[in-house]
């Protein structure tokens, strides 16, 4: 019988795909997620939960980690600590007691900008230690503690590796995570001014072979950025403006007028309308930062290297024009 492999998360933008590519290299896969089954081989349950946690890693010889609040943005901080940290603890345990082979954990780019990076370009890999008081809001705060806990079980023994992707880009996600949100909110014109920034995304279906070849032939204990073209804001632009016949903002706001906005939406507007900020401020801090990201070391060990991204973002506007969420230009 083949070997099972557990992906929390995986009903999420990653971990779906992520779930598809395994099936079809013939392995015996088993969700696990809040969200309702897919697969009579899934199962229902928060990585919150010792028990859920327990009866979902039981014999699972692999564990990908991405179940995750991925939002820059919650109406109550805390949800980010409780599922980000507290859940990964949770996985952790869990594997660990199970006798699981591999633990991936599933981290985040924005572990890697922190305070004192400069307002402007600057470069940055997984070599980068920062402390959780440089982090730039709750939500890369939460991830760099989950990757301390991952470090901490690899040190007694649990066989753990993280991968860290960049932005991931393509078709199918559905919760309009920030970068897709920000991909759509340019194409239908509802963003009439932007930012200088450096973007990196990674396309989907490269991301799930890039984790796959962390579960492979990452070492133990080590982290491995898994990030694409460093993009910057005006290419994008172009890109979404030639993919949606709608003409590219022109207007080019300085990072101290953004953060000013970013800190009245999310700190007044959304606080008191409940409402999701358009530029939260965590977003707007990570983005004056303009870090270019290196994945050299995921080539050289995993042999890795992400897909093209002008075609992933063809497939993403496409997916956007199925799914009505495209307006005419």
């Amino acid at each position: 019988m083949s070997r099972l492999t557990l992906v929390t998360g995986g009903a999420g933008f990653v971990g779906k795909r992520l779930v598809a590519v395994l099936r079809e290299r013939g392995e015996r896969v088993r969700s696990f997620d809040i969200a309702p089954p897919a697969h009579p081989d899934d199962m229902r349950g928060s990585v919150t939960d010792p028990q859920d946690a327990a009866r979902a890693v039981a014999g699972a010889d692999a564990v990908f980690h991405l179940a995750g609040a991925a939002h820059l943005w919650a109406r109550d901080d805390a949800v980010f600590d409780r599922v980000n940290r507290h859940g990964t603890e949770v996985m952790a345990r869990a594997a660990a007691a199970a006798g699981a082979a591999r633990f991936v954990h599933c981290s985040s780019l924005t572990t890697l900008v922190g305070r004192g990076a400069p307002i402007g370009p600057s470069t940055a890999d997984e070599t980068l230690r920062l402390a959780p008081g440089d982090m730039l809001g709750p939500y890369p705060r939460s991830k760099l503690a989950a990757e301390r806990i991952v470090e901490a079980a690899a040190a007694d023994g649990l066989d753990a590796v993280i991968a860290m992707p960049t932005e991931p880009l393509g078709p199918g996600d559905e919760a309009l995570t920030p970068p897709t949100k920000m991909i759509l909110d340019f194409a239908n014109g509802a963003t009439p001014a932007y930012i200088d920034c450096i973007l990196n995304f990674t396309p989907i279906d490269g991301l799930a072979r890039g984790l796959i070849a962390v579960r492979e032939r990452g070492r133990r204990g080590e982290r491995y950025l898994l990030g694409g073209a460093n993009t910057p804001m005006r290419d994008l632009l172009a890109m979404i403006a030639a993919s949606s016949g709608r003409p590219a903002p022109t207007m080019r706001l300085p990072y101290w007028v953004a953060l000013a906005a970013g800190a009245v939406e999310t700190k007044l507007v959304a606080a008191v309308t409940g409402a999701p900020p358009r530029a939260p401020l965590t977003g707007v801090r990570l983005a004056g930062r303009q870090v270019s990201f290196s994945s050299e070391k995921a080539f050289r060990e995993l042999g890795w290297r992400a897909d093209p991204v002008e075609p992933a973002l063809r497939r993403t506007m496409d997916w956007f024009r199925a799914g009505g969420l495209l307006k005419a230009a």
